[in-house]
C-alpha cells in the first residue's frame, strides 16, 4: 500500500509519498498552485509523484487531501444562495451576533454582513425548552409551505439551527424532513445539531450556515480529485484532512465540510507532533510560513494545544479545532509606503502573478523579493528549476526604497525588520496567555518561508533553539501523510446534576457513537491502532467561561469525580494562577475524540550518505542595517554530523532556503533535521 499526503495552498501545492514496507524513505514535490482551478494543480503535481513512486497495478493506495478550497470559499464570500431555519422570533440571529463588534474603540465599526442575507431567513413557529420538552409542537405543513418560498426565492443550499436543538433534535430532523419532500431527496441540508450540537444558538448557527455556504462548491472539489484518483489508483481511498488535526473520508468531508476549515495549517501541526515524539522534544513554538500568512501554535508537553474558539474570515469557529493564530504575512505580502509609514500585507501577489521575481507578471514589491535583494534566496529555486529575477525585484523594490530615502537593498532589510516586528507584536501577547515563556521553547519552522524568517524571529524572542525538518517546504502535506482518522462527539451537559456514575455512562455512549464515525471510515484491517480520549469543558459554578479539560481514562472508567475535579483545578491554576478547591464545580460539555491510526513511516535516520565539503561559496547579506559581505552558503545534502555552520550563513535545499541569523550556530540534528542554537 501506498500514503499520498496533499496541502493546497494559495502559492505552491505539496505533496509527499511513501511505500509501506519500504522503510523511511518519504518522496516529496511542490508544483505551483492553480487557482481558482486547484484541481489542475492536484493533477499535475500528483501524476509526478506516481512516476516517482512507480505504483503497482492493483496496489491499493491512502491519499489524505488537505485543502483550502472550503476556507477560500468563506473568506472570498463565493458560494450559493443559503436559506436559513430559525425559531420563531430569531430571524435577526445572524445579524445580531454576540452584541459586540471587534473594536469598540473606532465609533465607525460595524458588525460582520452575514454570509445569509435576511431575506432568506425563515421563521419556523416551534419552541423547545432548554431541557428539550416541546412548548410549541412544529407543523410540517407550515414547514413546507416556508420551504417552497424559499426554493422559489432560489435557495441551493439550506442551514436549520433551532433554539435549544442541542437537547432535542428532533424539530430540526422535521425541518429536514420538510426540505427533502419539497426540494427532492438530494437537498444539501446543513443541520446545527447533526454538526455540533452545543449551546449557544449564534454559534450553531454560524456552523450550520458555514457548512451550507461551502458545501456545494467541496462537493464539487472533492467529487472531481475523487473520481480523478480513482481512475489513475484504481481501489484507493481518498481522505480530508480536518481541523482537528486528525482525517476523514472523502464523502464525510462532502456532508460536513465545516470540519475542513483550517484543514491545511491543523496538518502542519500533526507532523510537528510526529517529529517532536521522535527527537524527544516537548514544548514547540510552531512557526508555519507560506506564501499569503504566517501562523503559529503551541505544543506543551508534546501535545497539540486545541481551541473552541477558532475563526475563518469573519467568522467564528466554535469547535474543537487545532490551536493556530495568524500573526503576520507571508512571502508573497506586498510591501507598501502607507501615509509614510512601511507596511507588510495584508495585500498579497498569490501565485499569479505572484512576487516580481518569479517573473510571472507581477510587479509589487513582496517579502520574497526582500529576503532576495537582502541575500536570504539563491538566485533559482526548486532545486533550479525555477529562476528568480534579482533585476524585477529591484525594479519592484524602488517606489519604496524612494519613499524610505533608501536604495533598494536598505529598503529590502527594513521591510524584513517591519515583517519581524509584526510577528513579534502576534507571539508575544500568545505566548502571555498562554503562560509560555519563549526561552523554554523551540522554534520548530516549515512552510516556503520558515526556514528563512523563522531564525529571524527566534532571535527577536530569545529564543534559544530552532528545529527545521528536512524538508520544511512540504512539511504540511508530510503531516497528511502521518494524519489519523480523528472525530470528535459532544453532549451537553449545561444545567444538569450529574455524579461520577452518571458521567462514566454518558463518556460510554459517546465512545460507541465515535466507534461507529470510525467504522464507517475505512476498513477494519487498514486499522493499526484505535483510541479515546475524553475532555469536558467544566467551570466553577457561576462562572461565564469554561476551561477545556482532558480527563484521565481511569477517572472515567472508575467514576471517580473527585479525580476529574482535581484535573480541572490543577489546569484553572495553570492557566490563571489561582484555584479554589473547595469551591463547587460544574460540567458544561462532554466530549470524546476518536483517533484511528494507520500504518505510517518510521522517522528517518541522518542520511549516511553525506561527504562533507558542503561549503558552496559566499554571498552579501543584510541583518537589521549591518552588511556583511562575505557570509556562507552550505548545501544541506553534503552537512555532516561533525559540522558546524554559524551564522550569518544560509543552508540551502532543493526545496527550501534556511537562514542561520548572526549569533546563532546550525548543526545536523536528530532524523536530519537542523538544530539551530545561540552561541
Amino acid at each position: 500500500m501506498i500514503r499520498i499526503g496533499v496541502d493546497i495552498g494559495g502559492t505552491f501545492t505539496d505533496f509527499c509519498g511513501w511505500r509501506e514496507g519500504s522503510g523511511t524513505e518519504v518522496i516529496s514535490l511542490k508544483v505551483p498552485s492553480t487557482p481558482p482551478a486547484f484541481e489542475e494543480g492536484f493533477r499535475q503535481g500528483f501524476e509526478l509523484l506516481l512516476d516517482r513512486l512507480g505504483p503497482q497495478d492493483g496496489e491499493p493506495a491512502v491519499v489524505m487531501h488537505g485543502t483550502t478550497v472550503s476556507t477560500n470559499a468563506v473568506i472570498e464570500r463565493k458560494g450559493p444562495k443559503v436559506a436559513f431555519f430559525v425559531t420563531k422570533g430569531y430571524r435577526d440571529l445572524l445579524e445580531l451576533q454576540r452584541m459586540g463588534v471587534r473594536n469598540p474603540l473606532n465609533i465607525f465599526e460595524t458588525r460582520t454582513k452575514p454570509l445569509v442575507e435576511r431575506a432568506m431567513v425563515f421563521e419556523v413557529d416551534e419552541r423547545l425548552l432548554h431541557g428539550g420538552t416541546v412548548r410549541t409542537p412544529i407543523r410540517q405543513e407550515a414547514i413546507q409551505e416556508l420551504v417552497k418560498q424559499a426554493k422559489d426565492a432560489g435557495a441551493n443550499g439550506y442551514a436549520v439551527a433551532l433554539l435549544h436543538s442541542y437537547a432535542n433534535p428532533a424539530h430540526e430532523r422535521a425541518v429536514e424532513e420538510a426540505i427533502r419532500t419539497v426540494v427532492g431527496a438530494d437537498a444539501e441540508v446543513s443541520l446545527s445539531s447533526e454538526i455540533w450540537p452545543r449551546v449557544g444558538e449564534y454559534e450553531r448557527a454560524i456552523v450550520s450556515v458555514l457548512n451550507a455556504f461551502v458545501r456545494k462548491r467541496m462537493n464539487e472539489y472533492i467529487g472531481a480529485v475523487e473520481q480523478y484518483v480513482e481512475s489513475r489508483l484504481p481501489g484507493s481511498q481518498l481522505f480530508v484532512t480536518r481541523s482537528n488535526g486528525g482525517a476523514m473520508a472523502a464523502a464525510e468531508a462532502r456532508r460536513f465540510p465545516v470540519h475542513t476549515l483550517l484543514s491545511g495549517p491543523a496538518s502542519g501541526v500533526t507532523a510537528v507532533q510526529y517529529l517532536a515524539r521522535a527527537a524527544g522534544e516537548r514544548n514547540i513554538l510552531t512557526m508555519d510560513m507560506g506564501g499569503t500568512s504566517t501562523d503559529i501554535s503551541l505544543l506543551r508537553d508534546g501535545q497539540a494545544m486545541t481551541s473552541n474558539a477558532a475563526e475563518v474570515g469573519d467568522f467564528p469557529v466554535v469547535m474543537p479545532v487545532t490551536g493556530i493564530e495568524a500573526i503576520g504575512a507571508g512571502g508573497g505580502s506586498i510591501a507598501m509606503i502607507d501615509d509614510g509609514v512601511l507596511r507588510i500585507g495584508p495585500q498579497s501577489a498569490g501565485s499569479y502573478p505572484g512576487p516580481a521575481c518569479f517573473s510571472r507578471g507581477g510587479t509589487a514589491p513582496t517579502l520574497t523579493d526582500a529576503y532576495l535583494l537582502a541575500g536570504y534566496l539563491p538566485e533559482a529555486l526548486l532545486g533550479g528549476k525555477m529562476k528568480l529575477d534579482r533585476t524585477a525585484s529591484e525594479r519592484a523594490m524602488d517606489p519604496v526604497a524612494s519613499g524610505l530615502k533608501a536604495d533598494v537593498f536598505g529598503a529590502a532589510d527594513m521591510c524584513v525588520a517591519v515583517a519581524s516586528s509584526n510577528m513579534v507584536a502576534g507571539v508575544l501577547p500568545y505566548l502571555a496567555r498562554q503562560g509560555v515563556d519563549p526561552e523554554d521553547l523551540t522554534l520548530l519552522v516549515y512552510g516556503g518561508g520558515g526556514g528563512i524568517h523563522g531564525p529571524l524571529l527566534a532571535a527577536e524572542l530569545g529564543i534559544n533553539r530552532v528545529l527545521v525538518p528536512t524538508s520544511p517546504s512540504t512539511f504540511c502535506a508530510f503531516g497528511g501523510l502521518v494524519s489519523e482518522l480523528s472525530h470528535d462527539v459532544m453532549e451537553t451537559v449545561h444545567g444538569q446534576r450529574v455524579d461520577g456514575t452518571a458521567l462514566s455512562e454518558k463518556y460510554k455512549a459517546l465512545r460507541q457513537e465515535a466507534g461507529e464515525w470510525l467504522s464507517r471510515q475505512a476498513p477494519p484491517e487498514r486499522l493499526v491502532s484505535t483510541g479515546f480520549e475524553c475532555w469536558a469543558e467544566m467551570r466553577y459554578t457561576g462562572q461565564s467561561f469554561q476551561v477545556d479539560v482532558r480527563l484521565p481514562d481511569s477517572a472515567v472508567e472508575s467514576a471517580d469525580l473527585s479525580a476529574m475535579h482535581a484535573i480541572f483545578h490543577k489546569e484553572h491554576e495553570r492557566i490563571y494562577n489561582h484555584c479554589d478547591p473547595e469551591a463547587p464545580v460544574e460540567f458544561v460539555d462532554l466530549r470524546v475524540r476518536i483517533r484511528g491510526a494507520m500504518s505510517i513511516p518510521e522517522p528517518a535516520a541522518p542520511s549516511s550518505s553525506a561527504v562533507g565539503d558542503a561549503f558552496k561559496g559566499s554571498r552579501s547579506m543584510r541583518f537589521q542595517g549591518e552588511i556583511f559581505p562575505e557570509a556562507p552558503v552550505f548545501e544541506r545534502s553534503r552537512l555532516t554530523h561533525s559540522d558546524e555552520v554559524p551564522g550569518p550563513a544560509v543552508i540551502e535545499q532543493s526545496d527550501a532556503t534556511l537562514v542561520v541569523p548572526p549569533g546563532f550556530v546550525a548543526r545536523v540534528g536528530a532524523y536530519g533535521t537542523i538544530l539551530m542554537t545561540r552561541s
